[in-house]
């Protein structure tokens, strides 16, 4: 199994163009999937059969994991049975009849205004060595919706300050034009102006360590908990948090849900359409301005 894994995750990066975080937690799930078949006793990827497939499904319920977690895992599982259909490893699809376990639809978490405009000016010169940077780290999220892995791969030239828009690269490359706020934008400036490291080398990323060295996904994620610990934001809040507030305010600004789809870089608006059950306040206006009985 493990050379036609390897394959797999080589396709799924050459052909698919997926992200390196999709294609990780793709091998992590396969991974899992092998040491299953392994205490099964199935050593041959043409003796994978839908019952073991079942039974690695209850297993990862009976562990504990989320729907989404497993629904996850079986969807690795599925592409990588149908890849090894395509390259004759094996003769039929042993997933083709396994139902996905259903997922809630879970509404995504937004922070009130109060909450927001605490964790933004978290960061203090008084107590924080970067506190420019992750000021303007924590109002580019909250301004333009990007994910925590666009932002660490943000580079400086990717900002058009005189157009008041950023160029974002998101999962699979696919790059898209986010308008930025001009608050955010002076952060930014500041940053780079009075903060942002001098020796570089040849990084090119916008936000930086002290030693110079682009910050990773998970970077971005240490420094948003970080924050929420000090402004005492209740609930699990994260930089995927901000992109939340950032389309639910868009919608409950008037935005439509297409514009709202390509700022946000989802390739189904069925995604995006998540954002308009969030506003309550929003459906509540329009229906009392266009029903007769409003």
């Amino acid at each position: 199994m493990p050379p036609a894994v390897g394959a797999f995750l080589t396709y799924l990066h050459a052909e698919c163009g997926l992200a390196e975080n999709t294609r990780d937690a793709y091998r992590r799930d396969l991974m899992g999937f092998g040491a299953h078949l392994a205490d099964a006793g199935c050593r041959s990827l043409r003796r994978i059969s839908p019952r073991l497939i079942e039974q690695f499904v209850r297993a990862e319920n009976a562990a504990g994991k989320s729907v989404a977690s497993i629904a996850r895992a079986l969807a690795a599982v599925r592409m990588f049975c149908r890849f090894c259909v395509s390259e004759r490893l094996l003769e039929t699809d042993p997933s083709s009849a396994i139902e996905p376990p259903k997922k809630w639809s879970r509404l995504p978490t937004v922070l009130r205004h109060e909450a927001a405009t605490a964790l933004l000016e978290a960061p203090t010169p008084e107590d924080d060595a970067l506190w420019l940077r992750d000021r303007a780290i924590l109002a580019t999220l909250y301004a333009t919706g990007m994910r925590a892995s666009e932002l660490a791969g943000l580079k400086a030239g990717d900002i058009n300050a005189d157009l008041g828009v950023i160029r974002v690269l998101g999962k699979g490359r696919k790059e898209r034009i986010v308008p930025i706020a001009e608050a955010a934008l002076d952060l930014i400036a500041t940053y780079v102006r009075e903060m942002r490291p001098a020796d570089a080398g040849d990084d090119e990323r916008l936000f930086l360590s002290r030693t110079g060295r682009g910050l990773s996904r998970q970077d971005v994620f240490r420094i948003v908990r970080k924050y929420v610990r000090r402004a005492a934001v209740a609930g699990r809040v994260s930089p995927h948090t901000l992109r939340h507030c950032f389309a639910t305010q868009l919608l409950a600004g008037g935005a439509d849900l297409r514009s709202v789809q390509e700022m946000l870089g989802h390739a189904d608006i069925a995604t995006t359409q998540v954002y308009t059950h969030v506003d309550a306040s929003r459906l509540k206006a329009v229906h009392k301005k266009y029903h007769p009985r409003g």
